[in-house]
């Protein structure tokens, strides 16, 4: 899967979790900038696992603060 269809789903995703218009998301938005926080984030990461049918590690957790994070974490994933 090409990434710029990676981050539409994730942007569809992350938009549904927190209730903000898809419009807002790129590659560069951080979560901060969508005023998640920790319990967010987790309903995050837990919604892209069942999107793209993965599994991300636990040390990468903390390490997904932004878009583009949550894309390479993913595409690890994905080549896992």
């Amino acid at each position: 899967m090409e990434r710029s269809e990676m981050l539409a789903k994730v942007a569809e995703v992350a938009a549904d979790v927190l209730g903000v218009s898809e419009d807002q998301i790129t590659e560069q938005t951080t979560f901060d900038d969508l005023d998640a926080n920790s319990l967010d984030r987790l309903q995050l990461v837990t919604a892209f696992e069942d999107e793209f049918d993965i599994e991300i590690p636990e040390d990468r957790l903390l390490g997904i603060a932004s878009v583009a994070d949550a894309l390479d974490a993913i595409e690890a994933s994905q080549e896992a």
